[in-house]
């Protein structure tokens, strides 16, 4: 057999030097090989909701699926129906009133939305403020797209919420861009009105885009909060959400932003580019689960995930590790005990010995390094196997 040959000469671009492959990516080859020799692992780890949409999500998209002049090319924009279906959204959870032609853009998930708002706004060598801990991809493709990296720090004395002394005391002189995300993911931490209120003078006064990254507000939570309430907001201030937590809709891809106009315009003149508009039976499904209503909610995420996060909360107290109970989200976050050396001791300990798969905090940055994370995206009975299998090596 002919062996493949390759062009040893040929080098990736630059850019790949600053980023590594995502952790998740990594270790779930790991875990799959385990998997493969019999080993079984649990996996709390990744935050993919595990339950399905509303059956009239689903009834939807197959109504509209079978029909014969639906399958073309779609707007980029959105479909008419979807954008009026996120302002609904919007005014009817929190209150907030935009204009469903030019203040939302539907987007193809929230991840992409990170790549193009940094796209939009941020030139090489500019500044862009992300929190530690914070979401990993906030940090790697600022850096693919050649942004410097300026942290700020969450502590838990500080309630996970951004010091905004430190931040005064820094030169933002290069800042374009701060990104935000309440209810926090890792920390667990709720959104609070006094921080959006700081965040949007601190913008306005150093001319600086907040983007608040808002997909958790629904889960463990029955007070939906966004950084849109606070007046002024639309005029420096970028927000995400996404049905993929809140509506069990993670494969689905549907997420959305909102802002000013004129900032809308400048993000879609790089989306245009580079991809084109979601299946329209797709953008009608989420259209309808959109008007899900306070029963749905209730039943399908919080009253779920709050079974599921009892259980995780004695998994916490199995490990001696230390967590707020005030968290909401799909996450539990808890600080291991000063005995292990280092967060990874625990966790590899947890996969090898307990078969269970459980999140390291650093690789939310280095604030993270002495916590874990226990994901609620996992059926009842495999987190209380999960808490069986723990007990017994932790005894």
């Amino acid at each position: 057999m002919e062996k493949n040959v390759y062009n040893t000469n040929i080098k990736p671009a630059d850019r790949l030097a600053s980023v590594n492959e995502y952790y998740f990516s990594r270790k779930g080859k790991e875990v799959a090989r385990m998997n493969a020799e019999g080993m079984n692992i649990i996996s709390l780890a990744i935050g993919s909701p595990d339950m399905p949409p509303s059956p009239q999500t689903i009834e939807t998209l197959c109504e509209q699926a079978r029909r014969d002049d639906v399958h073309g090319y779609q707007p980029t924009v959105g479909i008419p129906e979807l954008r009026r279906a996120m302002a609904n959204f919007y005014k009817k959870w929190y209150d907030v009133e935009l204009d469903p032609q030019t203040e939302i853009q539907p987007l193809i998930g929230s991840k992409e939305g990170i790549l193009h708002v940094t796209l939009a706004f941020v030139n090489p060598g500019d500044q862009v403020l992300v929190p530690n801990p914070g979401y990993p991809t906030y940090t790697s493709l600022s850096r693919i797209l050649g942004a410097e990296i300026v942290n700020y720090d969450l502590t838990p004395e500080n309630g996970w919420q951004p010091d905004f002394d430190a931040l005064e005391r820094m030169d933002l002189s290069r800042v374009k861009l701060m990104w935000t995300n309440y209810p926090n993911m890792p920390t667990g931490a709720n959104a609070q009105m006094e921080t959006y209120q700081k965040l949007v003078d601190f913008a306005q006064r150093h001319n600086i885009i907040v983007v608040n990254d808002n997909p958790y507000s629904f889960i463990l939570n029955r007070e939906h909060r966004s950084i849109l309430q606070i007046p002024g907001a639309k005029s420096c201030c970028i927000e995400f959400n996404s049905m993929s937590k809140s509506h069990n809709m993670p494969g689905w891809r549907v997420g959305m932003l909102s802002t000013n106009a004129e900032f809308i315009r400048w993000i879609l003149k790089v989306k245009s580019n580079i991809d084109s508009g979601t299946f329209r039976p797709l953008q009608l499904a989420a259209a309808k689960a959109l008007e899900n209503d306070a029963e749905w909610h209730d039943e399908a995420n919080v009253q779920v995930y709050a079974r599921r996060r009892a259980l995780a909360e004695e998994i916490m107290r199995t490990l001696n590790c230390s967590f707020d109970p005030n968290q909401v989200g799909m996450f539990l976050w808890g600080r291991i005990p000063d005995s292990y050396q280092d967060v990874e001791e625990l966790t590899e300990k947890v996969l090898h010995e307990a078969r269970v798969f459980i999140t390291p905090g650093f690789i939310f940055g280095s604030n993270g390094k002495r916590y874990i994370r226990i994901s609620l995206c996992a059926k009842e009975d495999k987190i209380a196997e999960a808490l069986e299998r723990i007990k017994k090596v932790f005894k």
